[in-house]
């Protein structure tokens, strides 16, 4: 099984929240783990914004920014190119998404077209999961 991050499951993998350990549990059963590349920008933002908020500490802050990027490697990244962004594009109309959200959803189908295995979405946005829900993603549970 191929486990798709938007950046609202991968922050969980390093920051204590609900449904932490239902992210932990997915990846260590996923052959591959899979994010687009803007999660690496994305994440690093969540990371200082909960450290602005006084939710995690400067030096929580710095551990968890360097397991992230000790992991970063590892993960399946996807790409941008055109045809990505139009494809996002006509998800961003289609279902009322935000402009990375509708990123994210374009990858992971770009990933569950070319993938001979089934291909998970993980994500905790609900209207994010509502749309890959009618594109035709198993949503991570």
């Amino acid at each position: 099984m191929i486990l798709y991050l938007d950046t609202s499951a991968l922050v969980k993998l390093y920051v204590e929240e609900g449904n932490s350990s239902t992210v932990e549990h997915a990846v260590s059963k996923a052959k591959i783990v899979a994010t687009h590349l803007i999660a690496y920008v994305e994440a690093h933002a969540a990371f200082a914004r909960l450290c602005r908020e006084g939710l995690i500490s400067e030096e929580m802050l710095e551990n968890i920014q360097k397991d992230f990027e000790k992991d970063w490697p590892h993960y399946m990244k996807i790409g941008l190119n055109q045809s990505l962004l139009e494809r996002a594009s006509d998800f961003a109309k289609a279902f009322a998404l935000k402009a990375y959200d509708s990123v994210h959803l374009a990858a992971a189908d770009l990933l569950l077209k070319k993938a001979n295995e089934e291909v998970i979405f993980g994500c905790f946005d609900k209207k994010l999961n509502q749309a890959a829900k009618i594109i035709g993603f198993p949503l991570l549970s």
